[in-house]
């Protein structure tokens, strides 16, 4: 019996339409559509980048158009009996990150000119807010039904300006003048729904549009963007056999490494698994596990945060705490990075306390753990990332090769040739270089910080050997290993089977290197 060829993955595609006409793999949300819609008249959802807003934007134009031929033997064709034919007003600010209130006006007015050409509304005016509000009244009128508005990426303009006060308040401006008009367009609409990564609270559509439900943190809408474990093993298991088939492991083995790589997002308190939909296909298309989201592109927004509040870069490992109303201040305003963060897709709630309606954030899984530390080297070593790479893989075969102290050498060279930088000023800086160099070994090899009685520096492993590691800055080799012994670090390994080695590095901060290490072979 042939076996049936798998569904297209809909890899760069962000159109509901080409993606059922063109027989692509989709995973089926318009149940949580067909609710969401019924639920509620004005919808915002946050949600990280390439986590299929876009595609979500598209669904939802295609379900109020009334094409049910694109709904075929999904969720929708039970659920809608009317298939009423709105018109729909789509516009996407993606593009609108020039930073200029001249840029943003050049694209949504390309946008506005096609809906006004589509509708047959004439052009009377310049002022994006009064074309925008024309629109709604006028194909409303001519259809005999509601409009409906989707705007997605609305904050990608706002981001591209976040620190820069002077030209964010230009930004701020400007996207009123497009937004403003929503509140009075209140009798023409049905549905109006806009997305983006974070809130700016200094926007019209928040201000002044207070009956904006913001459904990003409820959890009956956690699963409405990415993949959940279920749609996974059911909607996508043929492209996971395929994969494990690609790899040469089983399919337990393989669904394992994409639940470490790619899982872990939590939305809301209930804490449903949520998988990166852009790392899941890119996957399957290529047949293994690379850092899909972060080979993107990190938004300067982010590097940026990281720098201001590096004194948290470091305990992200562990968790970090976050009270719930934190993720409803504004973006423009916040001393506190987590919920930006959160928002953005680097950090993700790993636990929630119900009685103090407080949040824990970590990262969500390997691959945005090892995409973060490659965001930070140019900020905590050095600017060539491609040579620290490098650096890091010859150490990692030299412990491969049982000769840790060759790549202890091969580091402590390396340090010791990284430009001396002028903020480096602080114990802080040095201990986060460390921190991010060694946590780059996180790709080939195990990495693990705690035990029951204290916190590792370091756990490396291989298939022969694994070694304890603890760094100490400014002090002896001898006090690190003193420490292992103390803390009994190595007693959760005795019975792995594997030869356990202590390991003491010393930091110096004077040479900005190692300055010595000790290597024992625990008996």
């Amino acid at each position: 019996m042939t076996a049936q060829p798998l569904p297209r993955l809909p890899l760069g595609i962000q159109t509901f339409e080409k993606i059922r006409e063109g027989g692509y793999l989709y995973v089926d949300k318009t149940a949580l559509i067909h609710r969401m819609t019924h639920d509620y008249s004005y919808v915002f959802l946050s949600r990280p980048r390439r986590f299929g807003k876009s595609l979500l934007c598209s669904t939802l134009k295609s379900y109020f158009e009334g094409r049910r031929d694109l709904f075929h033997g999904l969720a929708m064709e039970q659920l809608e009996t009317e298939w009423r034919q709105h018109p729909v007003l789509l516009l996407s600010l993606a593009s609108a990150k020039g930073g200029t209130p001249e840029d943003f006006w050049e694209v949504v007015n390309a946008q506005l000119v096609s809906l006004e050409r589509q509708y047959g509304v004439e052009r009377t005016t310049d002022n994006l807010g009064a074309r925008l509000y024309q629109l709604i009244r006028q194909s409303s009128e001519r259809a005999g039904e509601k409009a409906v508005v989707i705007i997605d990426e609305y904050d990608a303009p706002l981001l591209a300006v976040l620190h820069d006060p002077e030209r964010l308040e230009q930004m701020r401006t400007a996207t009123r003048s497009l937004f403003g008009c929503l509140k009075d367009c209140d009798p023409y609409l049905r549905f109006t729904f806009l997305t983006g990564i974070t809130k700016f609270s200094q926007v019209s559509i928040f201000s002044e549009l207070n009956n904006l439900f913001k459904i990003s943190m409820l959890p009956r809408y956690s699963a409405l963007c990415g993949i959940t474990q279920e749609e996974l093993e059911t909607q996508m298991l043929p492209r996971v056999e395929q994969l494990a088939r690609d790899l040469g492991v089983t399919v337990e083995e393989t669904l394992l490494r994409l639940k470490q790589n790619y899982d872990g997002y939590h939305f809301a308190e209930d804490l449903t698994d949520i998988y990166n939909p852009y790392s899941l296909l890119n996957a399957f298309d290529w047949g293994k596990m690379n850092d899909f989201w972060f080979d993107t592109g990190t938004p300067s927004s982010v590097t940026q945060m990281m720098r201001k509040y590096d004194k948290g870069v470091m305990r992200f490992d562990d968790g970090c705490t976050c009270n719930a109303s934190e993720f409803d201040a504004p973006t423009e305003k916040m001393v506190n990075p987590l919920p930006f963060l959160y928002q953005s897709g680097y950090l993700t709630i790993k636990e929630y306390n119900r009685v103090t309606d407080r949040y824990v954030l970590k990262y969500p899984n390997a691959e945005v753990r090892n995409g973060m530390m490659q965001a930070l080297i140019p900020f905590y070593v050095e600017p060539d990332t491609i040579q620290t790479n490098s650096v890091v893989a010859d150490v990692y075969e030299a412990i491969l090769a049982d000769d840790l102290d060759t790549a202890l050498r091969t580091l402590q060279a390396y340090l010791a040739s990284v430009p001396y930088a002028e903020h480096a000023t602080s114990e802080g800086h040095y201990q986060t270089m460390l921190y991010v160099v060694f946590s780059l070994l996180g790709r080939y090899m195990q990495m693990e910080v705690r035990t029951a009685r204290g916190r590792i520096d370091l756990l490396l492993s291989n298939r022969t050997d694994l070694y304890v590691m603890e760094l100490k800055l400014d002090r002896p080799a001898a006090e690190a290993l003193a420490q292992i012994d103390q803390k009994g670090y190595l007693l959760p390994y005795t019975l792995d089977g594997r030869r356990l080695h202590k390991v003491g590095i010393a930091f110096s901060t004077e040479s900005r290197t190692l300055s010595e290490w000790l290597i024992e072979e625990s008996k």
